[in-house]
């Protein structure tokens, strides 16, 4: 049958130009700052996570030569008590606990306490890390060399998951995509965003920014930082450095509430870009899904042309998906095909439902800068 073959070489033509491109970038040497900086490590951090300890004793006793900044709500005792147990622990690294109120109605809660934080940190370089992420030595010290005066430097993420189901699909998910989300685009154009998990920016840099100020009523942080970069002339420079994500995911529903909360993000994502922005995004990544859908649903219609081409495109595509991700856990096959197929009704969830939870919170969201608590 034409239209199932159609599909599949659609489908893998996108695949292999996207993980060709991820692939190039790869394998470019980054270019390195030569003077050692000085660097603090500034952390939002609010309690829920069952691995926040362990994650932030992980880069405590990793990331040598780095101060920790960290800010913990006023209100948050059991967060406040993990930080305190660990700066006791490590007497040795300068670990700085910040307490802060919450955030007014419409300021973003992690922007708020980044503005009031930055200006403490008496490091060249500050480097603003999620409280589930941890980077290996090298990781950190790659990124912090590639950092330079008028720019961000950004990490790719790599998740690694609990042995439950929700957590190896969720990070199954952002592992099949970081690296053909992230890169492709990259010898063309500078990155679309940045990945708010993790960057390192100059504190000079920041003060050219204006702080975090001008961006306190964005709800997605990373998209508002890459557009205020750009206002200013600040370059955004993607980094193939990985930034580790501890993934705990409690069932299916927190599954689903991720999924939803990013999805969302990527619509608002969406909105500021051009039409050709737009067309590009949508031909490298939301196709996809929707081609895999057409060959599946071919393949079980009985033909034997549509089950040996559909069987042959998913094979390469395993395939593919194992060799860019050598070194970096890997594909699962099922857990892989399952999250791909599973992308347009998580879109389709976020485009039908605005209101998002972001742990303990719950936020009703019209736009980038105007949301509200509820």
């Amino acid at each position: 049958m034409l239209i199932p073959g159609a599909l599949c070489a659609l489908y893998l033509m996108i695949l292999l130009l996207k993980a060709g491109l991820a692939l190039r970038v790869l394998r470019q040497p980054q270019r390195d700052n030569p003077r050692k900086q000085s660097v603090t490590i500034v952390q939002p951090i609010l309690s829920g996570d069952p691995a926040l300890s362990a994650v932030l004793e992980s880069n405590v006793s990793n990331l040598s030569g780095a101060a920790f900044c960290w800010l913990v709500d006023e209100d948050d005792g059991e967060a406040q008590q993990i930080c305190r147990d660990l700066r006791q622990r490590y007497p040795a690294v300068a670990i700085d606990i910040q307490l802060y109120p919450q955030a007014a109605e419409g300021i973003n809660p992690k922007l708020f306490k980044l503005e009031q934080a930055w200006r403490s940190v008496s490091t060249e370089v500050c480097l603003v890390l999620d409280d589930d992420s941890q980077l290996a030595g090298q990781d950190f010290h790659d990124l912090v060399a590639s950092c330079q005066p008028g720019k961000i430097v950004t990490g790719l993420p790599h998740y690694h998951a609990a042995q439950d189901l929700p957590s190896r699909l969720l990070a199954q998910f952002v592992n099949d995509n970081a690296l053909m989300t992230y890169l492709p685009l990259l010898p063309f154009s500078p990155p679309l965003t940045l990945n708010g998990m993790c960057y390192a920016l100059h504190k000079e840099t920041l003060a050219r920014l204006g702080g975090f100020a001008p961006i306190l009523h964005h709800l997605t942080d990373d998209l508002a930082l890459a557009d205020l970069a750009r206002r200013h002339q600040v370059a955004i420079v993607q980094h193939t450095a990985t930034v580790r994500v501890q993934t705990s995911l409690r069932d299916l529903r927190h599954y689903a509430q991720q999924m939803h909360r990013w999805n969302l993000f990527a619509t608002l994502l969406l909105r500021e870009k051009s039409a050709g922005i737009k067309l590009i995004i949508f031909l490298l990544q939301g196709l996809h899904p929707l081609l895999l859908w057409g060959i599946l649903i071919g393949m079980l219609s009985g033909s034997p042309a549509a089950l040996i081409s559909g069987t042959a495109c998913l094979l390469v595509r395993q395939g593919t998906l194992c060799w860019l991700l050598r070194g970096r856990g890997g594909s699962h096959p099922f857990l892989s095909l399952l999250s791909e197929l599973l992308q347009p009704l998580h879109l389709l969830h976020a485009l039908c439902r605005r209101s998002i939870r972001w742990r303990s919170r719950r936020y009703r969201v019209f736009s980038n800068d105007r949301f509200i608590s509820r």
